[in-house]
């Protein structure tokens, strides 16, 4: 009885140590998630900033944060 005993919690800590092991998926899931990210601002600013000339337009924008931050019209 003690023997299977033993056997089996060396059988789950083997399995454990391979399952641990076995990350090599995760750092490209990490990838993934930065350049998803990354995608997802770069077409929230552009949309931002659509419609005109890029210079006007980012001008218009801090002019209209600034206004909203400092109370004005």
């Amino acid at each position: 009885m003690k023997k299977k005993l033993n056997e089996l919690s060396l059988q789950m800590v083997s399995s454990v140590q391979t399952k641990v092991a076995n990350e090599r998926g995760s750092q490209t899931l990490e990838w993934i998630g930065i350049a998803a990210v990354i995608v997802i601002v770069v077409g929230v600013v552009s949309q931002a900033f659509s419609g005109g000339g890029f210079g006007d337009t980012l001008v218009t924008k801090f002019e209209g944060f600034i206004n909203k931050i400092g109370g004005g019209a």
